[in-house]
């Protein structure tokens, strides 16, 4: 669920920390396709978010990562398992 602060403070007695200077937690989110990751990303800038570091692109895995407005750190990634190097 994505909750407004003051919805969610009725969840928790908890402080809610500003995810603008410190990190809780990595949201990972696995998609179908490179394309949708990218899809996704454009998505995101559109509503007020930010891309977050650089692309991954292991040839296996491609992976995007982004900042919501308030700060939270996601990932979006397309890995194709048959395609991950066997060391042999």
């Amino acid at each position: 669920m994505l909750l407004v602060e003051e919805f969610y403070k009725t969840f928790t007695n908890k402080q809610i920390c500003d995810a603008n200077t410190t990190s809780e937690v990595i949201i990972a989110i696995s998609v179908e396709t490179r394309e949708k990751v990218d899809e996704i990303i454009e998505d995101v800038v559109k509503a007020g978010g930010g891309e977050y570091m650089d692309t991954k692109d292991y040839g296996w895995m491609y992976q995007k990562m982004f900042l919501d407005p308030d700060g939270h750190h996601w990932e979006v990634f397309f890995m194709d398992e048959s395609q991950i190097p066997t060391g042999n």
